[in-house]
C-alpha cells in the first residue's frame, strides 16, 4: 500500500481532489488546510505558514500530491530540509527562477485581478451550474475571506521561489501545468521542473489552474504512472 499526501491551494478544500480516481493500492490522506475555502484567516496572520505544512507531512507517507500554494509550501520545506524530498506531484506550483522576473505589472496583475483565480474555480466545480454573476460575487467574497495578510503571505512565498535551493530536493518530482492556467503560468512550471535535480514537466492542453476538477481521469493517469514509475509496489 502507498501513502498519498493531498494538499490543497488557497481557498480550496481537501474534496478537490475527490474526482481523482486512483487504484486500491493506493490509500489517500486529504486535510482540510487553514487556509481552505471561507476559513478563519487567522492562520495569515503568522509569518511561516509552511510550518504546517511541516506538522501535516508525515514519515508514513510515500508520496505527496500538492496544489498552488499548497505545492510551493511544500516545495519551500523540502528546499530548507524541514520535510524530507520523496515522490512528488506538484500541480500549477508558482515559480520565477530570478528576482527580476517579478516586476511592478506583475505585482499589479496578481493583485488587482487576484479574484479571477477563484472566478475559475468556481467555473469549474461544482458551482459550474451557477449563473456568471454569482459565480463572480462569489469569487470576489473568497478574495475578501482571504484577505489582504492572506493573499500577502500567498505572494510572499512566490517572492521567495527564485531562493530556494532546489538541489536539496533530490527526490524524482512531476510538475503539471495548464496551458490555461491565468493564475501559474506553464512556464512557471517548465522553469521549476529543469530547475530540479530530478524534475519532470507535463502541460496539459485546454486545462487551466484546477487539472484535478478540469481533467481528472489524465491527472490521476499521470499520478499513478509517475508513482508506479518511482515506487517499487508490492
Amino acid at each position: 500500500m502507498v501513502e498519498v499526501l493531498f494538499l490543497h491551494g488557497l481557498a480550496g478544500k481537501a474534496a478537490v481532489w475527490d474526482a481523482l480516481d486512483l487504484p486500491p493500492r493506493f490509500a489517500a490522506t486529504a486535510p482540510e488546510l487553514p487556509w481552505h475555502g471561507m476559513a478563519d484567516p487567522a492562520w495569515s496572520h503568522e509569518p511561516d505558514p509552511a510550518r504546517i505544512v511541516v506538522d501535516v507531512v508525515s514519515d508514513r507517507h510515500d508520496v505527496v500530491v500538492a496544489h498552488s500554494l499548497g505545492a510551493n509550501l511544500l516545495l519551500e520545506c523540502y528546499a530548507d530540509g524541514r520535510v524530507p524530498p520523496r515522490p512528488t506531484v506538484l500541480v500549477c506550483p508558482f515559480y520565477r527562477p530570478e528576482p527580476a522576473d517579478f516586476d511592478w505589472p506583475t505585482i499589479s496583475y496578481y493583485l488587482n485581478d487576484f479574484h479571477r483565480t477563484f472566478t475559475e474555480a468556481l467555473r469549474v466545480g461544482e458551482t459550474a451550474r451557477f449563473p456568471e454573476a454569482k459565480r463572480q460575487w462569489l469569487a470576489r467574497a473568497l478574495r475578501d475571506q482571504v484577505g489582504p495578510y492572506g493573499w500577502t503571505r500567498w505572494f510572499q512565498t512566490y517572492l521567495r521561489t527564485p531562493f530556494l535551493d532546489l538541489s536539496r530536493v533530490d527526490a524524482p518530482v512531476l510538475v503539471v501545468s495548464g496551458v490555461d492556467d491565468i493564475a501559474a503560468r506553464p512556464d512557471d512550471g517548465r522553469a521549476l521542473a529543469k530547475g530540479l535535480p530530478r524534475g519532470r514537466f507535463e502541460l496539459l492542453d485546454g486545462c487551466g489552474h484546477f487539472p484535478m476538477i478540469e481533467q481528472p481521469d489524465r491527472l490521476a493517469a499521470l499520478v499513478r504512472d509517475f508513482f508506479d514509475e518511482h515506487l517499487e509496489l508490492t
